[in-house]
């Protein structure tokens, strides 16, 4: 089902067909928008709330500035919809973040308006910035770069930098502080109650409109206006509550807050802001979800709600007649609250994915002892390296793909400290429709390198317990558990916790001929194959590794004793790997004339889609793993040879 755009947005193929439009259509085309985009992700899913919060924003960007020739670098992406639509993809927006169709985020190899791709937060303002001062010196002077960032993006380190560095530039960047109060999961810390007090203090918003409107006669002032500019900066300074303007200590000109939804206005603002040269930063204030009534009142709901009934709000959801297995997330997040009962030393912590990691389970019981640090990777682990250096028992909780910007604090604050931070991994392996960015891919090749560091993987949500368990009780090293993205395999999952020996893995079926080792949940899919595999004349044995590091020796020596096949399967990349791991094993024992096939996420950069889909694109879906047992084994090639010469 296509959805019809608007009578306006049916002719904006490229922001120049925008453009052609006279000031007061633009309400007309922000309200078409805001439709198309309801429309089409009540049917399809997709991110939804930050898109329509930016609308107004999106359309002012495209409608002042000559894009693509001036830059537009969006944070995350997740408000890039809009700008997506009207960039040449409105026809084609049905397939966002579907195996094949467009991506979730802004994707430079998507269209010459994705300036730079991202997924990650708080990287705008850098890549802003590298665009601003490149332009510079090859000459473009009237370039205009333009970073688009949320005030939860905000809290990140990197985007701090990034200030620190314009602002001793004189690079012709402007910085729009997309301010909705709002991450995925309401903002934390310090900054948020800073833009609070500037949005809501009476004697500055008294100021503002007089202060525009000084800066609305720049244009006509001519060789006066730096004399304008300046004198609307001193007053924007003393009128900031009684304290200094953070921004303005970077060396930003900050002007705002203007509504972000009042187009004519933001329209005008930014056409001002274009003759005014060097670092700036521009404050808008909008509402997340703006447009759709439940989106606004229910924000980290409507983050991405998946496909729902627009007219009623009600979120589709599949009807079982059976228990289902929970998610990954929500075993941890149950189990945590109940080790935490028992255990006044056990702590949580997540970088702005409270509902995510369903650490918020956990908060809503003990919210001093569960704690969202903001956007904040590499704050949240050395600070969980600081709570284990006083003898508490931290979990730090983040997303695989997200452990990326932190891996410099797991080494040096964790690991060679050798402090039990407990790290559990959500979102490991292919994480499905939010794409490259988003894959949990490379953890394992990762952690597993660092000393003294436990690395492992539940086949399923009582592993899971046993190992956040066993975790707690170790308590002589750092320890990592990595977990998929979805639902486990265990309908009745609260079992009691037991302590599993670090490093032991486990036999879960016997055979032979074909021996299969797996890491993780990925596992369930061999145990799946159990009937097929009966059927075919095939009995591969099957391993459950556990453990990465430390390998459980013993059990391999078994394996390599009386199997010559072998297959590894990971939901990880390859290179690096549970499967390297396997092969330096045998390498290092030099034992030969064996045959190993490993299954995983090949060295390449594997797009969107449904998690299945990703596997069978990577060769290790139910059908690849069934393939690679019927190449390695003897039995079933000499059937096929015997009846290939009954033919």
């Amino acid at each position: 089902m296509l959805i019809q755009p608007g009578e306006l947005l049916a002719k904006i193929d490229a922001p120049s067909d925008l453009r052609k439009l006279p000031l007061d259509k633009l309400y007309q085309v922000c309200e078409e928008l805001r439709e198309f985009i309801i429309d089409n992700v009540s049917i399809y899913g997709g991110h939804f709330g930050a898109s329509l919060g930016v609308t107004e924003l999106s359309v002012a960007l495209h409608y002042v500035y000559n894009t693509p020739y001036d830059r537009i670098v969006w944070d995350v992406g997740h408000q890039a919809y809009n700008h997506k639509i009207l960039t040449g993809r409105r026809d084609d927006f049905h397939t966002n973040r579907q195996y094949g169709g467009l991506s979730g985020f802004p994707k430079r190899d998507e269209s010459e308006y994705d300036t730079f791709g991202v997924g990650h937060s708080s990287t705008s303002i850098s890549a802003a910035l590298g665009m601003a001062i490149a332009s510079k010196e090859k000459g473009e002077h009237d370039r205009m770069h333009i970073a688009v960032i949320g005030d939860g993006s905000m809290t990140a380190g990197m985007a701090f930098e990034a200030m620190n560095h314009a602002g001793a530039s004189d690079a012709n960047i402007l910085i729009i502080l997309n301010d909705n109060r709002m991450a995925i999961d309401p903002n934390q810390g310090a900054l948020k109650d800073y833009l609070t007090d500037i949005t809501t203090s009476p004697m500055y918003n008294k100021l503002r409109e007089e202060v525009w409107n000084m800066l609305g006669k720049v244009k006509k002032i001519g060789p006066h206006a730096q004399q304008a500019v300046s004198a609307a900066e001193n007053a924007l300074k003393s009128a900031l509550l009684e304290q200094s303007n953070l921004f303005e200590a970077l060396g930003l000109r900050y002007f705002g807050p203007v509504d972000g939804h009042d187009i004519n206005h933001l329209v005008h603002v930014l056409d001002d802001l274009k003759n005014i040269p060097g670092p700036k930063i521009l404050h808008a204030v909008t509402v997340k979800g703006k447009g759709y009534a439940l989106a606004e009142k229910d924000q980290t709901k409507w983050h991405a709600p998946g496909k729902f009934d627009k007219l009623t709000g009600e979120i589709k959801k599949k009807v079982y007649t059976t228990p289902q297995p929970p998610k990954y997330q929500v075993v941890f997040g149950e189990t945590i609250l109940e080790m935490a009962r028992e255990n006044d030393k056990i702590m949580g912590i997540t970088p702005a994915m409270p509902s995510g990691s369903s650490l918020n389970i956990m908060m809503k019981e003990m919210p001093d002892r569960a704690i969202d640090v903001g956007i904040a990777e590499q704050h949240a682990v050395t600070f969980a390296a600081g709570l284990a250096a006083e003898g508490m028992i931290p979990f730090c909780n983040i997303y695989s793909s997200f452990m990326q910007r932190a891996y410099d604090q797991v080494i040096h604050d964790a690991c060679i400290q050798n402090l039990p931070v407990i790290f559990t991994l959500d979102r490991a392996g292919f994480a499905g429709a939010d794409g490259a960015t988003h894959h949990g891919a490379y953890d394992i090749a990762f952690m597993r390198c660092i000393p003294n560091l436990v690395v492992a993987a539940p086949m399923n949500e009582a592993e899971l317990r046993h190992l956040m368990k066993t975790a707690v009780d170790h308590r002589t090293s750092p320890f990592c558990i990595r977990y998929p993205r979805g639902q486990g395999v265990m309908p009745e999952w609260r079992v009691p916790m037991e302590n599993i020996e670090v490093g032991k893995g486990r036999k879960i079926q016997d055979g032979e001929e074909v021996a299969i080792l797996t890491f993780g949940h990925i596992g369930n899919y061999v145990v799946q194959l159990r009937d097929r595999f009966q059927a075919a004349g095939l009995n591969p044995a099957h391993y459950d590794m556990r453990f990465v590091k430390p390998l459980d020796e013993e059990m391999l020596e078994e394996v390599f004793a009386k199997f010559d096949k072998v297959i590894t399967i990971e939901d990880g990349c390859l290179q690096g790997g549970f499967g390297s791991a396997i092969l330096e094993w045998v390498m290092d024992r030099q034992i030969m004339n064996k045959k190993v096939v490993r299954l995983g996420i090949p060295d390449t950069i594997i797009e969107h889609g449904e998690q299945i889909e990703l596997q069978a694109e990577a060769g290790f879906d139910h059908e690849g793993i069934f393939n690679a047992v019927v190449n390695l084994s003897e039995k079933v090639k000499k059937s096929v040879d015997v009846l290939e010469k009954s033919k």
